[in-house]
């Protein structure tokens, strides 16, 4: 199959979240099954196209926006160690910028942004020939080239057999613009808004309803994020439109690359280890709070609890808030926060830190090379989010032995089962209900356990055997890619 993939993300160019990760390792293992992936993103200020191999093309874009047109520069390169073509958007009037959707707030002009990405996708294709059997569309940011794969491209003989694949990583992120400027943007006439219609949703334009209504069949990151977006709590609003495509709705969960994420070959860690070879974990953990001060003096072999996180209200902080400090206070736990967001976050463990410095460390910001040794030394990882379409986090400290305490929503619910010291099998701990007091007795479950040699050695046994493969990711795609074939091309 000939698969594009529009995205505002990729690694290793440009990442907010999970988002990036998926778009890397996905055309890799299609490609690994022989399929034909391309990957269309913006070319944001901020990628070095010398460092990356990046070359400007003779190709320049011919790209209608309301009554005028634009003409940006498309660039070629490669995803790194791969042949896996990367085409750039280069247009510096909306992508020179700092950050990706806005600095620190949304960009106002969003709407005018992504509209143009999303005919700038279509109009690749176009230049480079390349006939598409799947256009693969991820969040609200690509999900016009949807609406324009079924209307200003219907009749074109290139998308003639293409069919439209959305998949939703994060519905809480929906694209809300004002509409008449946004369907003039898009060249669609004021007619074609209404009440009812497929862009409208309370009078505004919300772009991720106009994909989820255009596509031929919509994924999301889970399959009980599937099943909890079509009820009131998780839908965002949306319940209706999810409810009317249910049967083209289908959860696909996650994967992650073992070939970057795996303990036995881990470049970021002072022992390297497997699941035969355990003991070796701890030597990590005494690595590890060495680096920030704490020696073995410190009470050094009491758990330590990991918080890898984008610090936003989705991630359960404010339980973790209410319930936390105590654990520290009375030495039944020590805690390593690595993250960046919402500053009364960030206050509360800069505060942690500063009262018990030799019990938590705090590190605001993004840093890859710690985020990997935390999940290579820490004995828990503590994820207690309101919501989670996925999550890669407890995959990733699933396979370094490092044992997610969750609540159970989302992909966190399809990849995290309670450990049970009666049969043996389980390879976490999790809480049902969104407050703080299940929190902590999840916590105190973990703790306890923490101290019996047998059953704790058990229960990383399990994690570290727990298989969350991206080969088996790709495929399931390319099963819901052959369904959405079967449907165009039996209409």
């Amino acid at each position: 199959m000939n698969i594009i993939i529009a995205t505002t993300e990729l690694v290793p160019y440009a990442k907010t979240g999970g988002l990036a990760d998926i778009t890397e390792f996905l055309p890799l293992e299609w490609q690994k099954f022989g399929q034909n992936p391309i990957i269309i993103l913006p070319k944001y200020g901020f990628i070095d196209t010398d460092y990356w191999g990046f070359k400007p093309t003779n190709k320049i874009l011919n790209i209608p926006i309301s009554y005028w047109h634009e003409h940006p520069r498309l660039w070629q390169g490669f995803l790194p160690n791969s042949n896996v073509p990367v085409y750039l958007v280069e247009y510096d009037e909306y992508f020179n910028r700092p950050g990706i959707y806005g600095s620190p707030e949304e960009y106002p002009d969003n709407d005018r942004r992504f509209i143009f990405f999303c005919r700038a996708v279509m109009e690749t294709a176009k230049v480079l020939n390349f006939h598409p059997d799947i256009l693969h569309a991820h969040d609200f940011h690509a999900a016009f080239t949807l609406a324009f794969l079924k209307t200003h491209y219907k009749h074109d003989i290139q998308f003639a057999r293409t069919a439209g694949v959305l998949t939703i990583h994060n519905l809480a992120y929906q694209g809300w613009f004002f509409p008449d400027r946004a369907m003039n943007l898009a060249g669609f006439s004021s007619k074609d808004f209404y009440p009812g219609c497929w862009f409208e949703q309370k009078g505004m334009l919300n772009a991720m309803k106009t994909g989820i209504m255009f596509a031929d069949k919509i994924t999301t990151v889970s399959q009980t994020y599937a099943d909890e977006i079509r009820t009131p709590y998780y839908s965002e609003g949306l319940q209706e439109s999810l409810n009317i495509r249910g049967g083209d709705l289908v959860g696909v969960l996650n994967g992650i690359d073992y070939t970057q994420w795996s303990p036995d070959k881990d470049e970021y860690l002072t022992h390297k280890y497997d699941i035969d070879s355990l003991d070796k974990k701890r030597n990590n953990k005494y690595a590890l709070l060495e680096e920030f001060g704490i020696s073995e003096n410190d009470n050094r072999d009491i758990p330590l609890v990991g918080i890898v996180t984008r610090m936003t209200e989705q991630k359960g902080l404010d339980l973790v808030m209410d319930k936390i400090e105590p654990f520290i206070e009375h030495d039944q736990m020590k805690l390593i926060v690595l993250g960046s967001g919402d500053q009364k976050y960030v206050d509360y463990f800069n505060y942690l830190h500063s009262k018990y410095p030799k019990k938590c460390i705090t590190y605001i910001g993004y840093n890859n090379n710690l985020a990997h040794k935390i999940y290579g030394s820490a004995d828990f990882i503590l994820i207690p989010s309101r919501f989670e379409p996925c999550g890669l986090t407890q995959m990733y400290a699933l396979k370094y032995g490092t044992i997610p305490i969750v609540r159970q929503t989302g992909g966190l619910a399809d990849t995290v089962s309670e450990y049970s010291s009666l049969s043996g099998f389980g390879n976490g701990f999790s809480f049902f209900n969104y407050n703080s007091d299940e929190l902590a007795y999840a916590i105190r479950r973990g703790l306890d356990l923490y101290w019996s040699d047998i059953h704790w050695h058990l229960l990383q046994k399990n994690a570290m055997a727990s298989d969350f493969s991206s080969g088996k990711t790709a495929l399931e795609y390319l099963k819901v890619f052959k369904w959405a074939l079967d449907k165009v091309r039996n209409d």
